[in-house]
């Protein structure tokens, strides 16, 4: 028997999708969730085998749900926004299922699953989803990070820098510092290019955060927050700051 969970925040939705899973009883519902907090708790709690997951929820959507757990089942999305679909497969989806759909297209995605189980493919991991397609808006303006087992939704206007810590990044703000598997490139392609620019290679700066650009020796340079904090430039991040800056 196969566990699965659905999460969507349509009680309708939710209910077809149950409905649909009745003729196939090796999979057993083992929860319904009607957002993404209760979606990565269900997750971490039964460990199921398949998700079918909606993307835009309310709180967090499914990609930034998706994010959040450390060993995802695999994943059919089950969305009304057929701009999701390139996303939604390069994240190593199952199946993609665009509403209103089908028991027979679903059916064939669930046939789709089990095919890739028989043989042994691997499965939807919750590893960091592709940085090279399109960002959602709720990305520029929002981070959602795991603390312990609470979710907090970082405003990016409260962001002060980011720094690269090996895998990571961390996350300055004045609350504290809090660390998100992304990498400094997509930060760098997804933040406001007037709000933040890369002034070294292990470095974000948010603009509105800086005071003065000061001189250090052998012509390298610092950018002083209004916190006191101190960023490096490099020669190129110096350079770009100042194009940025207009001086």
């Amino acid at each position: 028997m196969s566990k699965c969970l659905i999460i969507d925040d349509e009680p309708l939705a939710r209910s077809i999708v149950a409905e649909y899973l009745q003729s196939h009883r090796e999979i057993e519902v083992a929860q319904e969730c009607g957002d993404g907090f209760e979606g990565v708790k269900a997750i971490m709690q039964h460990q199921p085998d398949l998700i079918f997951l909606d993307v835009q929820m309310p709180k967090i959507n499914g990609f930034e749900m998706l994010e959040l757990v450390e060993h995802a089942p695999s994943v059919i999305f089950t969305t009304a926004f057929d701009e999701y679909a390139i996303k939604a497969f390069e994240a190593n989806a199952v199946d993609y299922l665009l509403k209103p759909f089908s028991k027979t297209r679903f059916d064939a995605a669930v046939q789709k699953w089990q095919e890739q189980r028989k043989a042994n493919a691997p499965e939807t991991k919750l590893q960091q989803l592709e940085e090279t397609t399109a960002k959602q808006p709720e990305e520029q303006v929002r981070i959602v990070v795991k603390v312990g087992n609470n979710i907090k939704i970082i405003p990016v206007a409260d962001v002060l820098y980011f720094e690269a810590y090996d895998d990571y990044v961390k996350i300055h703000t004045k609350e504290g510092t809090f660390l998100k598997k992304k990498t400094m490139s997509y930060y760098e392609n997804t933040l406001d290019a007037s709000q933040f620019t890369r002034v070294h290679r292990s470095f974000i700066l948010a603009l509105p955060q800086l005071t003065r650009i000061e001189p250090l020796e052998k012509d390298s340079h610092i950018a002083l927050l209004k916190t006191g904090q101190r960023i490096p430039l490099s020669k190129s991040g110096y350079t770009k700051l100042r194009a940025v800056l207009g001086l």
